[in-house]
């Protein structure tokens, strides 16, 4: 039983429990997160305002906790799956999960919190951590990691202070992560092309693309055009020892994003990539349209926690690798965090949540490695020692091999980031379709950019 605080004065894949799997709108979205619960006993009590008098509340009573987050099917198996251990604990409180693609994610969040409506607790990466702290919507969860009401005294300390902003701790990781291109194993070796490797240049794997493309007939190619992803530009500044950003501004230069954008113009002349109607199904992120899940290229530029849910998703056996460029460029990243919202009415459950979340042994057995090596390191053990799924088990060697290569990690992104890379998607597909040239395109960005960080 949980203890009871007291009250105060992309795709077309949405679920939630018995809702309807698409189709909202505003009013039905809060609707549904406000009171529609599965039957997932979870989380969520009352809490007490600022100083008064905290009156009695009776342990048993009961409490309902709205849970939001994105993912594929596999992913929410599981998250349901480790929600249901931990009601199974407190019977008291009920979850109302809700889960989607992540196409269309951050508008829902978005126009749910500027309704003051935040989820109870929800799923964010860093691309909106510095946005949705900076609107206040997030819980400063600083005295649950100083009481140990989330305990990250076995968590690296640079995934825990990668939650960390303004000196308030207000997300928690829910694992870690880097960068990786995963690959189709079984169309390469049908091919006879040797699959890619740590540490070529940009360059080989291009050429190396150009020939997957040559030797499948024209039909199927190399790997996708990553020019529009955010991470794979920042991976490819930091091989080269420089950065996205420094403090709230654009680390890099027009000249920078040029050399970009002119490195993939050249890469589909070559016949490395497909053309930019065909790229253009994958640039949103979901797996379900990866040209590799699709069968239309044999490389994805991808997370490596994403390769047991893109297995799922194909009968083709996948393998995984770095980005390319030197590794030093890749970090050891917070796949995604857990945050809470600051209007929560059971601020105090909700941190039980995240820490059982992010601590219990058996909530970690049950999540495994689909949102990153787990931060409790003896969690991370016992995962890594009892997984029975292969591609988990790939994800765990691969960060272990891969891990030493790593270079510092850079500060969170700042406010702004997150609609920044959508700029940067949507201005790189002028380019790959031939409407602006390099040089144009990066003039527009860094216009944009200018703005949308001040």
């Amino acid at each position: 039983m949980h203890p009871a605080t007291p009250a105060p004065a992309d795709e077309p894949t949405q679920h939630n429990g018995s809702l309807p799997a698409a189709g909202w709108n505003r009013r039905h979205l809060l609707r549904m997160l406000a009171g529609t619960a599965i039957a997932v006993p979870a989380a969520g009590l009352l809490a007490a305002c600022g100083g008064e008098e905290e009156p009695a509340v009776d342990p048993k009573a009961p409490v309902t906790v709205s849970f939001f987050w994105w993912g594929g099917e596999a992913r929410a198996k599981l998250t349901e799956d480790a929600l249901k251990l931990y009601t199974s604990k407190h019977p008291n409180v009920t979850i109302t999960p809700t889960w989607q693609a992540f196409t269309g994610y951050y508008d829902k969040l978005a126009t749910i919190s500027a309704g003051g409506n935040a989820p109870d607790i929800f799923q964010i990466d860093d691309n909106g951590l510095a946005e949705y702290a900076g609107r206040n919507v997030t819980l400063d969860l600083s005295k649950y990691t100083a009481n140990k009401k989330i305990d990250v005294s076995k968590h690296p300390e640079s995934l825990t202070k990668y939650g960390q902003l303004g000196g308030k701790q207000v997300a928690i990781a829910t694992g870690e992560n880097t960068p990786a291109i995963i690959y189709d194993k079984t169309k390469l070796t049908e091919l006879g092309i040797e699959v890619p490797q740590i540490g070529w240049t940009y360059e080989q794997t291009i050429t190396w693309a150009a020939g997957v493309t040559t030797k499948a007939g024209g039909k199927y190619w190399g790997l996708m055009d990553p020019s529009s992803d955010y991470k794979a530009f920042w991976l490819w500044l930091r091989a080269q020892g420089k950065e996205f950003y420094d403090g709230p501004k654009l680390a890099f230069t027009e000249a920078d994003l040029v050399a970009w954008f002119q490195l993939w113009v050249d890469a589909r002349a070559k016949g490395a990539t497909p053309p930019a109607d065909v790229c253009h199904e994958a640039v949103t992120g979901s797996v379900a349209t990866q040209l590799v899940v699709t069968k239309k290229a044999a490389v994805s530029f991808m997370w490596s926690n994403q390769l047991s849910e893109m297995q799922k998703a194909t009968k083709n056996d996948l393998g995984m690798t770095a980005y390319p460029g030197d590794p030093k460029g890749q970090w050891a990243r917070a796949s995604t965090y857990w945050a809470a919202s600051r209007t929560t009415k059971a601020p105090d459950v909700v941190a039980d949540i995240i820490n059982f979340l992010v601590n219990d042994v058996e909530a970690g057995k049950i999540l495994g490695v689909d949102r990153g090596l787990p931060n409790n390191l003896d969690v991370r053990k016992s995962v890594s020692d009892g997984l029975t799924d292969q591609k988990m088990k790939d994800t765990v060697a691969f960060e272990n091999e891969i891990t030493p290569k790593f270079g510092p990690a850079p500060a969170p992104p700042p406010k702004g980031h997150s609609g920044l890379r959508n700029t940067l998607r949507d201005i790189a597909e002028t380019v790959s379709y031939g409407k602006q040239t390099p040089e144009a395109a990066a003039k527009q960005f860094f216009a944009e950019a200018t703005a949308a960080l001040a």
